[in-house]
């Protein structure tokens, strides 16, 4: 098979296309010929960053869409020729070749009429932000923040929060105003605006949702009113960003990724269960998957660079 592997940490230029035999399913596992790959930022970062767990060459990648090809032990609730979407553990090689192994708990099954490269956008950011939302228990009618909001998962937080009734003030990229709109904010705000922080001090928030940098959180924690959420998607809360038994607010970090290592098999069950669910609703028409690109697989290195420079108003993905 064909794949795209680094032998050195850097740039995505730094991969390079190599045919290796196709690997083999282990007890728990299934093969995935891959039709669509999702493109994510975690995937240049740690092109760039490296893990002491890989081997070298390594293929990189965490999304992807395709068709069960094989079954490893064990594996009785799949199989061969279903069409699933997976987010795989980033220790693992991964989805940037034409087949990958994967656990089967984290296949997610998929609708007849879904299309490989809107199902390969799905896991990563689509998952992510049902992750976020579940955080926090809030009521209708509550009153949320979201920054970063013009990228994939602040995208899929705004449609997964207007289901739950809340009041979502966006921030984000002028430019995107309608569509973040058309998403689901109540009201958007530019970033690059002085003082934007100041319209908000007089209406405290419930939550909000940052993804931008643990730094950055804390600069909005002040903006939350009593029993608020503060919700970390990049970095997270190192130490507690308000004094004690003020707001008396509530930290919470959220890493996908996390779950190959830490989640039992029915977190697992639950996380498959909302990744089936959104495919659905994409094909019904209720949910946008915001794709805003679908290269060729020889196109890849180039794709991940375009996301790495942005902007990035959705999904990248790259299709076989």
């Amino acid at each position: 098979m064909k794949t795209w592997v680094h032998s050195e940490t850097g740039s995505p230029e730094v991969l390079r296309q190599i045919d290796v035999p196709v690997p083999r399913p282990g007890k728990g596992e299934v093969l995935v010929r891959n039709r669509a790959i999702g493109l994510n930022p975690v995937d240049w970062k740690f092109i760039a960053w490296g893990h002491p767990a890989w081997d070298w060459p390594h293929t990189p990648g965490v999304d992807g869409a395709g068709e069960v090809a094989g079954l490893g032990e064990g594996v009785t609730h799949l199989a061969e020729g279903a069409r699933v979407a997976y987010h795989n553990d980033l220790t693992r090689p991964g989805s940037f070749a034409e087949y990958t192994v994967i656990p089967a708990r984290a296949a997610i099954p998929l609708p007849a009429t879904l299309p490989f490269p809107a199902a390969a956008a799905i896991p990563c950011p689509g998952l992510t932000a049902w992750q976020a939302v579940e955080k926090v228990n809030l009521w209708p009618g509550a009153e949320v923040m979201v920054t970063g909001a013009s990228g994939a998962v602040g995208g899929a937080i705004l449609q997964l929060a207007r289901r739950r009734g809340w009041v979502i003030h966006a921030v984000g990229s002028a430019g995107q105003a309608a569509r973040l709109r058309g998403l689901g904010a109540a009201t958007v705000t530019d970033y690059r605006q002085d003082g934007w922080r100041d319209a908000f001090g007089q209406n405290p928030l419930d939550a909000v949702f940052d993804m931008v940098s643990g730094a950055h959180a804390t600069t909005l924690a002040p903006l939350l009113g009593a029993n608020g959420h503060l919700v970390c998607i990049q970095d997270r809360q190192e130490a507690a960003p308000l004094p004690a038994f003020t707001t008396t607010i509530s930290l919470h970090e959220v890493g996908l990724n996390a779950m190959h290592a830490h989640a039992r098999d029915r977190q697992w069950g639950r996380l498959v269960a909302a990744g089936q669910a959104m495919a659905a609703d994409i094909v019904s028409g209720v949910f946008d998957v915001q794709l805003i690109e679908v290269a060729g697989f020889d196109d890849l290195p180039a794709a991940l660079a375009r996301l790495k420079q942005g902007p990035n108003p959705g999904n990248r993905v790259v299709m076989l």
